[in-house]
């Protein structure tokens, strides 16, 4: 009797075992791809994309940080691009005519500045933005795909600085690239986002780019439109929007937009 309830309780066990690994097989984790400008990848990296995951175990975010205008490019061209966060609105309006985005998901969540910034250990003498005239190899990022660079333009036109300054200039393909030209003394000046130049201890800020010259800095983030997770996408927009997740983009240097 006895070793005919143990079999009973032995056979129950192993069902309720059997059951559970079936019912977790068949639980299904979403994966949404998100693409943003390099300035965010160590905030969404080191800290926004795990806490994220934390809250929702059964959402995995695959992240691809690059230039804004190249990730445009990618999204009108098919790529399997979720939720797009840009560096400046002129992209996300784009898409959204063309679109590619839904508008009633994006927000504009962020503000950064433009500065100037030379290597540590600069002797140039360098103390506001315009001295910048006085490098003679400039990093600033591509104008054509590049926010950055394009906010760069803008400032340095504003000033009347911008013909002599893009004949020394190096262009990169993303604001990482200048930032990391400059702090390897490749390029003697550079500009790049202020939350960028935080980021890194072998460059020293100058100045910031002077009030009026170039038009505010606004990071929007936003679904597209031909996402197959819009759930999952609209779970991680609403949580970039928290409190808690905006303290942390405060944290790198980024001011939130009320």
């Amino acid at each position: 009797m006895r070793k005919s309830t143990a079999k009973l309780l032995s056979v129950a066990c192993l069902m309720l075992l059997l059951t559970g690994c079936v019912a977790n097989a068949g639980k299904k984790e979403s994966v949404i791809t998100f693409a943003a400008a390099a300035s965010l990848k160590n905030c969404m990296d080191d800290h926004l994309i795990p806490m994220f995951r934390e809250k929702y175990p059964d959402i995995r975010i695959q992240a691809t940080y690059d230039s804004s205008g190249k990730l445009q490019s990618q999204i009108e061209e098919g790529a399997s691009i979720d939720v797009f966060m840009s560096a400046a609105m002129k992209q996300m309006t784009e898409l959204e005519e063309k679109g590619l985005v839904a508008g009633d998901s994006i927000m504009h969540l962020l503000e950064n500045k433009i500065v100037l910034i030379v290597p540590v250990t600069s002797s140039k003498g360098m103390i506001s933005f315009e001295d910048i005239i006085n490098a003679d190899r400039i990093a600033i990022g591509d104008p054509a795909s590049v926010p950055a660079g394009q906010y760069a333009k803008e400032a340095l036109t504003s000033l009347g600085l911008w013909d002599k300054v893009s004949a020394n200039a190096s262009l990169g393909t993303n604001v990482t690239e200048v930032l990391i030209w400059v702090a390897e003394g490749s390029a003697e000046a550079g500009i790049v986002y202020s939350t960028d130049a935080a980021s890194n201890n072998k460059v020293k800020v100058i100045a910031e780019a002077p009030l009026g010259s170039v038009s505010q800095i606004i990071y929007p983030v936003g679904i597209v439109k031909a996402t197959k997770e819009m759930e999952s996408a609209r779970r991680f927009v609403e949580f970039l929007k928290t409190d808690e997740a905006l303290k942390v983009f405060e944290s790198y240097g980024f001011t939130r937009l009320e």
